[in-house]
């Protein structure tokens, strides 16, 4: 990975909407070469797929919850079922595995308290969990799907 392609990176992390042409004006190539440079970061992974970012607030789930999970059960079969489980959930938008107090981490968007409750109970019957502590966003400061892209090579 070379400058241009970071450069290509940086564009691609602020709007997937440029065009090639629009792109390769920007970090200095023409079309062709930049749309070779950009199959070639997807078929080695680094480009792993181009999204909208939607605003939750419009969508009415500006509530974020961080959700702590503790477990006593540390073997393959309860994770497999923990992994099912967070992924028949959609509220649940993302999910760690932790070092530290937590063994588990969830990023949880609703509307309000009430629909947090119902993906708790939803959570808490699909798997035998230690302890869950929850933790709700009062609001949000920084937010960013862009990678740094410094440490690329």
């Amino acid at each position: 990975m070379d400058a241009i392609d970071r450069k290509i990176l940086s564009c691609l992390q602020g709007d997937t909407t440029l065009s090639i042409a629009e792109i390769g004006e920007r970090v200095g190539l023409s079309a062709t070469p930049c749309w070779r440079r950009i199959q070639m970061m997807e078929k080695m992974g680094v480009i792993e797929r181009r999204v909208a970012l939607l605003n939750p607030e419009k969508l009415n789930v500006g509530t974020t919850v961080f959700v702590g999970i503790r477990t006593d059960q540390h073997n393959i079969r309860w994770l497999e079922k923990f992994a099912k489980a967070v992924a028949e959930i959609p509220e649940i938008v993302e999910v760690y595995r932790m070092s530290g107090e937590v063994d588990y981490l969830l990023r949880v968007v609703v509307p309000d308290i009430a629909g947090y409750d119902l993906i708790y109970k939803r959570l808490i019957a699909a798997v035998d969990l230690s302890d869950v502590s929850s933790a709700f966003a009062m609001e949000r400061i920084k937010h960013t799907t862009a990678l740094p892209l410094t440490y690329a090579d």
